[in-house]
């Protein structure tokens, strides 16, 4: 808990992440003082040996309305019925919509088999290798409404669902622990038609949809009403990298494996259905392979890459799909078309992390040359640098809910607001203004670069066809940014953030979660309530084309 008169938080004998004498639980920013709230993280003394494994990914669930005065249970064979949700979930790993998963283990999970553990002593029926509650056999919590705001992380063998409002540090309403795999990364659905909006990746390949509300009222430590895909890895045994729903495809998702394959779901379709797909002929190359049968799922097989897929981000109205790789190439796709577009590769090794701006003008990357990469869709290449990280940067995204303190509607300029965090712990936040940014034009072969000011670039279309994946730039020819804020933030490696409108989540690999309440956010919430209310992602403002003329720096 935090001391409001000190600044300081108070250490507790209990506690598992006592706060480190040198980090502060404040950082200040041209707009005014970000101040730690509160934190969360998996209850003490439960940790497993397989916790090294494992990357801490979070994601934020808000369901917004109460649900049907009797919400029937689904068999784990289906899906349960509509409950009339509206919801948002922003991930931890990157941007919003859905961004990869970071994992820095590679290769296949071990195992192929998942079973759940429990400490309750009730009965449960075995499904496949997942051990889920039977509707007969769940207890239901009658006086569970469901509304509120849900964070959900994994960390080492298990899933922990924790109330976002709650200030108890470790307080997970529901603990769901696995054995022989590890749950890696999952997605929750903001348009979710029926039930099912929760999925997860394991380090098996395998994955599981289920509704997050479900696992609410359900007062037992099993995973209820689980959908199994990819069972025991029989179209794909490799890792589970990154897992996102289609924004807009009517309960569509896709999974990126650690083989550099990425699979098309729909979950409305039975999941142990026959999908076998034909040999890779060239592993260098893009491919798309459809399943021979309609009853089939996955339904497509899209071969990226060789190597790892290590994140996988849909820009916000799902027309185009970004991933990044151990190769070091961010890749940008026509999803509909299932044409590849464009993409560069990093300036040094794998790329780790991906996120679109909310207008889909801009994509940010990190990787292991401790950079944050701009990346514009019009000019189709990297138009900045952000340099300001001393590690691998492990988590990107744009603060789509932050305008200029000095804006006062008369600016020509556009301004864009990120954030980066990476395992020097650090957390940095950037100002990007367009205007101001000196873009170096693409040099012909053997030429010399070019310099102008703002786009120069739309004629491009007719000199680098489509699809052509840029080179590596040189340093002398990207313009560099500089952090508006660097704050450390946590005692171990970061591997996320998320912006909402009150406050900025952070993660670290060990399963620690910072809430940092926005300048002022923080003021209203001490006076009056302990929650933090919550907006709907399809309640975010897209960034005004007329923001302040300044952007700030230290």
């Amino acid at each position: 808990m935090i001391n409001s008169s000190n600044g300081m938080i108070s250490t507790s004998s209990t506690s598992a992440n006592t706060q480190s004498p040198g980090l502060k639980t404040y950082f200040k920013t041209p707009e005014g003082r970000y101040k730690l709230h509160y934190e969360k993280t998996h209850p003490s003394g439960l940790l497993h040996y397989a916790h090294g494994k494992t990357v801490t990914q979070g994601t934020l669930a808000i369901i917004k309305d109460k649900p049907a005065p009797s919400t029937p249970m689904a068999p784990p064979s289906g899906f349960s019925t509509g409950s009339g949700v509206r919801s948002a979930a922003a991930r931890l790993l990157g941007a919003s919509n859905g961004s990869r998963a970071l994992s820095f283990v590679g290769g296949n999970g071990g195992s192929k088999s998942i079973s759940s553990s429990s400490s309750s002593g009730s009965s449960s029926s075995r499904i496949g290798s997942l051990g889920t509650s039977c509707s007969s056999n769940s207890m239901i919590n009658s006086n569970f409404d469901g509304k509120g705001t849900y964070l959900i992380f994994n960390v080492g063998d298990a899933i922990f669902i924790t109330d976002l409002n709650s200030q108890d540090k470790e307080d997970p309403i529901k603990s769901i622990h696995f054995s022989n795999s590890n749950p890696v990364c999952h997605a929750f659905d903001q348009d979710a038609k029926d039930g099912h909006d929760l999925l997860i990746g394991f380090s098996s390949g395998d994955v599981y949809s289920v509704s997050l509300r479900q696992q609410l009222q359900d007062v037992g430590k099993k995973l209820v009403g689980a959908h199994h895909y990819n069972k025991d890895g029989s179209v794909n045994n490799s890792r589970c990298m990154s897992i996102a729903w289609v924004p807009g495809g009517d309960g569509a998702f896709v999974v990126a494996h650690a083989d550099g394959n990425l699979y098309v779901y729909e979950k409305s379709k039975d999941g142990a259905g026959d999908s076998s797909f034909p040999v890779i002929k060239d592993q260098t190359q893009f491919s798309v392979s459809h399943a021979r049968y309609s009853k089939s799922n996955p339904i497509a097989r899209w071969h990226i890459c060789q190597g790892s897929i290590n994140g996988i981000a849909f820009s916000n109205e799902g027309a185009y799909l970004a991933t990044v790789g151990r190769d070091g190439y961010l890749r940008v796709f026509d999803y509909s078309k299932e044409q590849l577009i464009c993409g560069g590769k990093s300036y040094y090794g794998a790329l780790l992390c991906c996120a679109w701006s909310m207008d889909a003008k801009y994509i940010l990357t990190g990787g292991e040359d401790d950079l944050v990469q701009v990346w514009s869709m019009e000019d189709r290449k990297v138009v900045a640098w952000g340099e300001g990280h001393n590690s691998w940067v492990s988590g990107v995204a744009f603060d789509s809910y932050w305008s200029s303190p000095n804006s006062d509607g008369t600016g020509e300029n556009v301004v864009y607001r990120f954030g980066s965090v990476g395992q020097d712990t650090q957390l940095l936040l950037w100002d990007l203004e367009m205007d101001e940014i000196v873009v170096p034009l693409r040099r012909c072969p053997g030429g010399s670069p070019t310099f102008s000011t703002g786009s120069q670039s739309s004629h491009w279309d007719s000199v680098i066809p489509v699809g052509t994946l840029q080179p590596a730039p040189s340093m002398r020819d990207v313009p560099k940014l500089s952090p508006v804020v660097a704050h450390r933030v946590h005692t171990e490696p970061l591997s996320g953030l998320v912006f909402t409108q009150e406050c900025v989540l952070t993660v670290c690999r060990e399963g620690h979660v910072k809430i940092w309440m926005r300048p002022g956010a923080s003021d209203s919430q001490s006076g009056n309530s302990e929650t933090i209310p919550s907006t709907s992602l399809k309640e975010k403002p897209l960034l005004s084309s007329k923001l302040g003329s300044s952007t700030y720096k230290q």
